[in-house]
């Protein structure tokens, strides 16, 4: 009652009440204890499916950091997994979310154009020349998801592009290096062709068209949408080639899931505690109404009964001298009971001795007979005879009897295991020197071994090859296998490599070539432009170079060197570029990447001062220049494209090469100065050139021009071509001028 809180019943009828109360109190713990549970298992479920959400978040988190894309990591398992089977660069197979990108002004539409084109990113583009191998995988396999996938033709033009600026496909940036750039732009104008709204009143009156809150409007009258997730939880953002803001909303999320499982553990916990106060009080509760008569737990009464007969049997032992004198009596019986026990007891264990001795002895007499039957056998006399030489070498003169059988057997069987055991390391010594042998002929040529264990086993195989060896005479053939590496193969790389030596030469000597006649040209008041030429950093062209290079080492030392190792080096290159099984396309783009000596070079332009050839300004591109600075970068970058196209030599006047170029939408939008130092340029090159403008730049053109046509094109329906020499021109241009002064 003290657990429970009730105080010490003074008499039965407060002990009855106690009852009642302890009974309320038991079905009071009991109703808690299950309310309890139910909420430890809500707890505990909430928990899991926290814990299970946190670890997907982990796992998307996990594949987004080893990566770029957006694409949910199922979608990219699935195309992992095809690419593997049928052979190809998961590259090859790419996502639409993977291409497509928001501009980057446009950011506040960015939640409605992801809801909008979330399935069509997911969809993968398969050219024409995987499209059966796709088929095939897809039909044959279970993806265990969902997948789509568009054939396409790389053929496909490119669709006119959109007149509204707020057309869907304005705000979109597709990958420029995509070879499916034509069909994703194609797709964007025919399928996406919405028209992104800022008001309400300008959805209602277009067929399709997209508001920034994410209402779908197709046609005159099916409108869409999902307020299912949010519209700016970037986690469900697919499109674009950086994942950095998916990476971010995504660790937001399983921080806060995480949280959400803290809390969930806590309520569990404080549950658990609670839930085991209420067990105690339980247990204490049963125990106390186990009690149904105030008797059972009024306890002095018979305690006292008890202590009376106690001292009654105490009183009575005391005052007989019958059983005192019988206790005695009984103390000496059973001190002579233990004695004979004790004697009993070493009797048997003799017995047991004598018992062991005679079945040893039995056992001994019956092997000793075995043996005698053993060396009274013809059939073992051989035999027996080793045993008496090991009997001479081991025992000498010592006599064998029945007591000492076991230490001379004992004797003889150390001395054979150590014959057997120095005949085992004797044996293993040679083994490991066989085995040896065998790893260094495998390492020496692993190709002819490929098939063949390093074991005792294989020995016939290598005894096989040896055969051969001698009869094919190898060895002699060694002299002219060095010679042909010698004369062929590495004469050929050798020749290769100067090749690509003198085209890398030729463009550096025609670039100086360029920067001498550019130093003669002002290009601002006070300063020239210089081109440069650095080595590229790319790896793939680095670790060719290398390779190529490795492949002459040592071409001036002895002829030792030239062994099949070197070989293998040449071979793997040319296979290569030969393009290797299942690696074709990619070995193809390499061979051209690698041997396109254009590519070994990164170029750039550097501003100089005329007067002491400082430097003034770098150019590595155009971004954060005016316009008229990009054009007349881009004036220069073009005459030094042509002169080093048509191998001209600046201010070259006379020459039979055909140098026509035609310059269409020429000089339209730059400035008067740099439409003239563009002309100039030309003119240094002395080319053929065809300048298609309109006419407000004729005024700087007509003083480096021969000839003007004129295209007339009245109402678009009828269209009128004038030529005239430049002659004639000035003529009509000074009568026009002279008519209008008049």
């Amino acid at each position: 009652s003290r657990e429970l809180e009730f105080p010490v019943a003074a008499g039965e009828d407060e002990f009855v009440a106690h009852i009642r109360r302890g009974q309320k109190l038991q079905k009071r713990i009991e109703k808690e204890s299950e309310e309890l549970a139910r909420d430890l298992i809500d707890f505990s479920l909430e928990l899991q499916k926290t814990r299970e959400s946190h670890a997907q978040l982990e796992q998307e988190l996990e594949s987004l950091r080893s990566r770029r894309t957006n694409i949910p990591r199922r979608s990219l398992e699935i195309r992992r997994k095809m690419a593997e089977v049928i052979g190809i660069a998961e590259e090859e197979l790419p996502f639409v979310g993977e291409l497509l990108q928001v501009a980057e002004e446009e950011k506040k539409w960015e939640g409605a154009i992801e809801r909008l084109l979330h399935n069509f990113g997911l969809s993968l583009l398969v050219s024409s020349e995987y499209y059966s191998r796709v088929n095939h995988y897809v039909e044959r396999t279970n993806l265990k998801g969902r997948l789509v996938y568009y054939r396409v033709n790389e053929k496909t033009r490119r669709a006119a592009p959109a007149d509204d600026p707020d057309m869907l496909s304005r705000k979109i940036r597709i990958r420029t290096d995509s070879p499916f750039y034509d069909w994703l732009d194609r797709e964007l104008n025919r399928r996406f062709n919405y028209v992104c709204c800022e008001t309400l009143d300008q959805l209602q009156r277009l067929p399709r068209a997209l508001s920034i809150n994410g209402l779908i409007k197709s046609g005159h009258r099916r409108h869409e949408k999902d307020d299912r997730h949010s519209l700016l939880d970037r986690s469900r953002f697919i499109l674009g080639w950086s994942n950095e803001e998916k990476i971010k909303a995504l660790e937001e999320e399983a921080e806060r899931v995480a949280e959400t499982g803290r809390q969930f553990g806590e309520k569990i916990r404080l549950s658990q505690e609670r839930q085991h106060l209420l067990g105690c009080r339980r247990d204490h509760c049963r125990d106390f109404l186990q009690f149904h008569r105030y008797a059972d737990i009024h306890w002095q009464p018979i305690a006292r009964q008890i202590e009376e007969l106690r001292e009654e049997q105490r009183q009575i032992e005391e005052s007989s001298d019958i059983l005192q004198s019988l206790r005695k009596q009984l103390a000496m019986v059973r001190e002579n009971i233990l004695a004979h026990e004790r004697r009993r007891t070493e009797l048997n264990e003799k017995i047991g001795g004598r018992r062991s001795d005679r079945q040893r002895c039995q056992e001994e007499r019956d092997d000793l007979a075995e043996y005698s039957d053993f060396l009274e056998n013809p059939d073992n006399q051989e035999l027996v005879n080793q045993l008496l030489a090991f009997h001479q070498t081991v025992l000498k003169d010592k006599r064998v009897t029945l007591r000492n059988v076991k230490k001379c057997q004992s004797e003889v069987r150390e001395h054979i295991t150590r014959q057997i055991s120095n005949a085992d390391g004797r044996i293993k010594t040679i083994t490991e020197a066989i085995l040896r042998q065998m790893g260094q002929f495998k390492t020496a040529w692993p190709a002819e071994t490929v098939e063949v264990d390093t074991s005792l086993a294989a020995a016939p195989e290598y005894e096989e090859m040896l055969l051969s060896l001698k009869k094919e005479d190898l060895p002699r053939h060694e002299d002219r296998f060095k010679q042909l590496l010698n004369e062929g193969t590495i004469n050929s790389i050798a020749l290769f490599q100067n090749q690509l030596e003198r085209e890398r030469q030729d463009i550096t000597d025609k670039i100086n070539a360029i920067n001498r006649s550019l130093k003669e040209t002002e290009y601002n008041p006070g300063s020239y432009i210089t081109l440069l030429t650095d080595l590229s950093q790319d790896a793939e062209i680095r670790e060719f170079q290398q390779e190529l290079k490795n492949c002459l080492t040592h071409s001036l030392g002895g002829e030792e060197l030239y062994n099949e190792a070197k070989f293998l080096q040449v071979k793997k290159l040319i296979d290569r570029f030969n393009g290797r099984e299942g690696l074709i396309d990619l070995d193809r783009k390499w061979t051209a990447k690698v041997t396109d000596v254009r590519n070994w070079f990164t170029f750039s332009a550097i501003e100089r001062w005329l007067e002491d050839d400082r430097d003034k300004e770098y150019y590595s591109d155009s971004s954060g220049k005016s316009g008229g600075q990009k054009e007349k970068l881009a004036y220069t970058i073009l005459a030094s494209a042509l002169a080093y196209q048509f191998g001209l030599e600046w201010g070259a006047v006379r020459s039979r090469s055909f140098r026509f170029v035609v310059i269409d939408e020429a000089f339209g939008k730059g400035s008067d100065e740099s439409t003239r130092y563009g002309l100039e340029l030309f003119k240094r090159l002395n080319l053929q050139l065809l300048i298609v403008t309109p006419l407000q730049k004729i005024h700087v053109i007509e003083n480096y021009i021969s000839s003007v046509h004129f295209v007339h094109n009245e109402g678009g329906r009828k269209s009128q071509l004038r030529n005239l020499s430049i002659e004639e021109y000035h003529r009509e241009k000074t009568k026009r001028e002279t008519g209008d002064n008049g």
